[in-house]
């Protein structure tokens, strides 16, 4: 790379949306340049933490089963977001969606058999076989055989903008300052989460507290740069993925291994003992992604999981394991937590069970009581020893301020259309979800808009 040469496409980033937005171009005949800035082995961004993309279908598709069409699909994101999304966006990636997974098995991913159990996935998400390390190494080779170039350790210092048109870029490369020049530029450099200073001056004093279950080069420094120089924004700085991970996860990048999905088969205590939501309101991967928020908002940003032995094996474990006792008040003191207050809190919530049929892997209307608040679904008396506890922290995945985008991808102003500027992915993600997540659906956004992005600047270069 010298600094004189023009490529047609600079593309910002290096996880899943950066990648579908290059090889779309690549194959369109453009010459394109990855600028990711993580090192070699932490390339891909959030993406190397995923697992599935939810996908929408008519019938049967390998891997999934059944059907789930337009409007279920939207439904279930309307539920989470309570209606905060952009509908003609979301139903656009929502149809698009069912055309990129057979695309995506023509790039290199392979998928595994659909999954059963307490996840409830099988007919809405397809796993990777590999998980979403296996899906980028898969885009990268495909990437590599189609002539893009790829640069590590690409930090993008400053976007330059003249009127409706960006003119070149100002990166380091492992600390050495170069230029990069194109025709068209995508950007899919993610949201801001791993600055805590600037989650600090979104949420308060708290996000100190938070975790980043998310890569650590996420920085926003792209976004912000966009942002200053009067690209249209979209989202709430406070809003993102965030779910509740375990309170023992490294300060950055656990990733998935990290996740508790355990909470709807327990009682979740905060740091006084006492319960502060419905724990079944909705099947997890509805309702998972609501955790880190509700922990986020409990004194010291910290909760508590407490389960008994019935239901130890009823979800995925988290890469730590739980803390052990004999009994309620033992496992408090172990947790840190007042044992009395603890006991009372679980001995009210066993009093408020009834008998009724147990089914772990859909709603099963097993509810309390005259409690408050109440636990509408897989409602069992923790009752049978041993009894097992974890902590709970907020872990952010990504934030969801960002780019407000057309449905051609491409970024706007007060002015109209920057002309050969698109965006894709998370720095994107907040023109349709304005709260809330659905399980595997950033890999949706990611993977429609980064293939929008790649077509249209190709077709702009063209």
């Amino acid at each position: 790379m010298t600094q004189a040469e023009t490529y047609d496409i600079a593309v910002v980033g290096g996880g899943n949306a950066a990648l579908c937005a290059a090889i779309t171009a690549a194959r369109a005949g453009a010459r394109v340049i990855i600028l990711e800035g993580a090192p070699e082995p932490y390339r891909g961004g959030n993406s190397r933490h995923t697992r599935n993309f939810r996908c929408m279908h008519r019938g049967p598709m390998f891997p999934l089963t059944g059907a789930y069409e337009e409007d279920e699909y939207l439904h279930d994101l309307m539920l989470v977001t309570k209606g905060k999304t952009d509908e003609h966006l979301a139903r656009m990636a929502i149809r698009t969606s069912e055309e990129c997974l057979p695309w995506m098995q023509e790039n290199g991913v392979r998928f595994q058999p659909s999954l059963s159990g307490t996840l409830s996935l099988s007919r809405t998400n397809a796993f990777f076989l590999g998980g979403g390390k296996a899906l980028v190494n898969a885009y990268y080779n495909t990437a590599t055989d189609l002539g893009v170039s790829v640069i590590y350790q690409a930090q993008v210092r400053h976007v330059h903008r003249e009127g409706q048109d960006i003119t070149h870029l100002d990166i380091e490369v492992k600390g050495v300052p170069q230029t990069i020049r194109a025709r068209a530029y995508v950007l899919a450099s993610g949201g801001f989460q791993a600055d805590i200073d600037w989650l600090a001056r979104a949420w308060g004093p708290a996000a100190r507290n938070f975790l980043i279950r998310g890569t650590p080069y996420n920085r926003g420094v792209v976004l912000r740069d966009m942002l200053d120089q009067g690209a249209d924004s979209v989202g709430d700085p406070t809003q993102c993925h965030a779910v509740a991970i375990d309170g023992r996860a490294p300060k950055y990048d656990g990733g998935i291994v990290t996740r508790l999905d355990c909470v709807p088969f327990s009682v979740v205590v905060n740091r006084d003992g006492q319960r502060f939501y419905d724990e079944g309101e909705d099947t997890w991967p509805k309702r998972y992604a609501i955790w880190g928020r509700l922990v986020a908002a409990q004194p010291d940003q910290v909760g508590y999981a407490l389960i008994d032995a019935k239901s130890i094996d009823l979800f995925m474990p988290s890469v730590f394991p739980p803390i052990k006792a004999d009994s309620i008040p033992e496992l408090a003191q172990k947790m840190g937590l007042d044992p009395d207050a603890v006991d009372r809190t679980v001995a009210d919530f066993n009093t408020a069970c009834h008998p009724g049929t147990f089914h772990a892997t859909e709603l099963d209307g097993l509810a309390t009581e005259g409690l408050n608040p109440p636990k509408t679904n897989w409602a069992r008396p923790l009752d049978t020893p041993p009894f097992y506890g974890y902590q709970l922290r907020p872990g952010v995945t990504f934030t969801y301020l960002g780019l407000k985008v057309s449905d051609r991808a491409q970024v706007h102003s007060a002015q109209g259309p920057i002309r050969n500027l698109w965006a894709a992915g998370e720095i994107m993600a907040g023109s349709i979800l304005g709260q809330g997540y659905l399980a595997g659906f950033g890999m949706t956004i990611g993977t429609v808009f980064g293939r929008i992005a790649g077509k249209e600047a190709a077709a702009h270069v063209a």
